[in-house]
């Protein structure tokens, strides 16, 4: 990468670019007998994959990418899954090289981009601490000045000296963040870190790296799925799309040009095949394949409405007979604020699921939102195994889009960041 000079600037990118080869699927794990018979065929092999590599196909991950970000600000990164958004920070972190362009960073930079990277799992999360820190560029002496601040905020004192290999995914989390954030990085790059754990940590992470703005004026990158959080932290936003800068500026024009681009809004009574869907994660092991919604008003072609009920229809597949204690229905608004989370946990119910296909029927009873869309997320897993492994079965964050229509004058008013108050039920399947 070359140098030039930036003056007030942090991050300067000019046309970064970043290609990958896409080869063909990889053999199986060879038998020695292969082994041997590959050693004769080599020089004839080698032949062949040089024909292989002038036919391989490309496939660009970042192109013609150019902004700038200056010292102090907070620059939101969002876009869908595959937009090229992680692949711009590895540059910007200096994981991988651009194919194109050049980017000049500034600054020592602490990054976040994937949970536990950079941990030994042989070690402990005391050993890890100091690990990580050198890694970072950090002095063993000031690692010790902020050793007990970095082990109170990531939470796992009674665990320090337990090898991290044992440690959940969501307690990687919180001690990678609390070391990234607390070493004093002039440029903090963070990927998703709220996508793991707790409500209480999440908002300890944003106002963490809401101080580390304000007070402190070092420069963020921020990559999330949570619009809420985005308009809340950041200051300006940048849209990816198939690797192309799609919109720049202020970040409530930027997510609604965002939410425009990726709104596939459902009509009741359809079934809205997610067999497929990109952006879900899990086991696998029982997995939603299709929903439908309706209400109860034909008048309205039985769109939810404020106040009325929501029924759902669920369909499953599951590898094997089981019992799921926590199948959830979430209702997020468009900047990503859980509103409504009907959990079958909280109600002590358990839904028996056979081996093969299975219908599941919710009726929320009222649904107190106001008018506009919504986004229908679905969970399912097992509330014990999930506790010590942060796996569900399967999580859809964002299945479908539905809109709560207007039949009466007002609505109901609700607090940002609330979640609604519903009751619901399981209901028979015909």
């Amino acid at each position: 990468m070359l140098c030039r000079p930036m003056n007030d600037v942090a991050i300067r990118a000019e046309n970064l670019g970043k290609r990958y080869r896409i080869s063909g699927p990889s053999a199986a794990y060879d038998t020695l007998r292969d082994t041997v018979a590959g050693a004769v065929r080599a020089p004839v092999h080698a032949l062949l994959r040089r024909g292989a590599r002038q036919g391989a196909k490309e496939f660009w991950a970042l192109q013609e990418v150019s902004f700038e970000v200056k010292r102090g600000e907070v620059l939101g990164i969002i876009g869908r899954n595959g937009a090229g958004k992680s692949t711009l920070l590895k540059i910007l972190s200096r994981v991988t090289r651009p194919s194109t362009g050049w980017a000049d960073v500034s600054g020592r930079v602490g990054s976040l981009l994937e949970v536990g990277t950079g941990f030994h799992p042989e070690l402990s999360g005391r050993e890890n601490i100091y690990l990580n820190a050198a890694i970072l560029g950090m002095k063993r002496n000031e690692v010790q000045r902020k050793f007990d601040v970095i082990v109170d905020f990531a939470g796992i004192g009674p665990f320090l000296d337990t090898p991290v290999k044992r440690y959940s995914s969501g307690m990687y989390m919180r001690l990678a963040f609390s070391i990234a954030a607390h070493l004093e990085p002039e440029i903090l790059i963070v990927d998703e870190v709220l996508a793991v754990g707790d409500a209480e940590f999440q908002e300890k992470c944003l106002g963490k790296m809401r101080g580390i703005a304000e007070s402190d004026g070092r420069t963020i990158l921020f990559v999330s799925h949570n619009m809420d959080a985005i308009q809340h932290l950041c200051s300006r936003c940048l849209l990816l799309d198939q690797g192309r800068i799609a919109d720049a500026g202020d970040c409530r024009s930027t997510i609604a040009h965002y939410l425009s681009m990726s709104r596939e809004k459902a009509r009741p009574d359809d079934w809205i095949d997610v067999s497929a869907h990109t952006g879900r994660s899990g086991t696998g092991e029982a997995r939603f394949v299709a929903v439908r919604y309706r209400s109860d008003r034909n008048s309205i072609g039985f769109q939810p409405y404020p106040s009325g009920p929501l029924e759902l229809e669920l369909a499953v597949e599951s590898d094997a007979a089981r019992s799921i204690g926590s199948l959830a229905v979430t209702i997020t608004d468009q900047s990503g604020t859980k509103l409504i989370n009907a959990d079958t946990v909280l109600r002590h119910l358990n839904v028996d699921l056979k081996q093969g296909a299975n219908l599941v029927k919710l009726r929320i009873q009222e649904v107190n939102l106001n008018p506009g869309i919504y986004r229908l997320g679905l969970w399912l897993a097992d509330p014990i195994r999930v506790h010590f492994t942060d796996r569900p079965f399967d999580y859809v964050e964002s299945a479908l889009e539905f809109e709560i229509v207007n039949v009466a004058k007002g609505g109901n008013a609700l607090h940002p960041n609330a979640v609604v108050p519903c009751e619901f039920e399981l209901l028979p399947v015909d």
